[in-house]
């Protein structure tokens, strides 16, 4: 596949989470989270991407709110559980992606605040309409997601290299 195809990485934060005693890693989705996160992928639905691949952090509240989420996609992707999204930082997050394949034309990473909304924003040279002025108003709620387009290789994602091209959050 050539490397200047159109790709889109859909940034995806995991739905609300429980605050029981369990130690962060290990905390699971509250009732609420478990009612957004089909919501969430029925919007992924909507936006009619055929994605590739999945990069989900092992923490349990991001593996159950991709089960619950991908449940509502016409065709799952290959699912990868990646340690390094738990707890990443903006740099972390750029390094994991510019590892990924170039047959991978469509990607979705499901992980965490404060490193997906970082990686949205750094990642959007350019947004269309009011988009940005959205996703950094509503802070990256859980079970909201952002889409980028960008062309090129992975290897060339960098701060400015895409487009923000979506943002949508439950309860907005």
């Amino acid at each position: 596949m050539s490397v200047e195809v159109p790709r889109k990485i859909v940034l995806l934060r995991h739905a609300k989470a429980d605050w029981g005693q369990e130690a962060d890693h290990e905390r699971p989705l509250a009732e609420r989270g478990r009612q957004d996160a089909p919501v969430a992928g029925r919007k992924l639905a909507d936006t009619g991407i055929a994605f590739d691949l999945a990069l989900c952090s092992t923490a349990v509240r991001t593996r159950e709110t991709w089960k619950l989420a991908v449940q509502e996609l016409p065709q799952r992707p290959r699912t990868v559980y990646e340690e390094r999204v738990y707890e990443a930082s903006l740099g972390e997050l750029i390094a994991l992606l510019n590892e990924t394949p170039d047959d991978v034309r469509n990607l979705v990473l499901i992980g965490h605040n404060p490193g997906v909304h970082a990686l949205a924003d750094a990642l959007a040279g350019e947004a269309e309409g009011d988009v940005l002025a959205r996703m950094n108003r509503s802070g990256f709620p859980t079970s909201a997601y952002a889409m980028l387009t960008f062309e090129g290789s992975w290897k060339s994602v960098e701060h400015g290299v895409g487009t923000l091209a979506d943002f949508w959050a439950p309860h907005s």
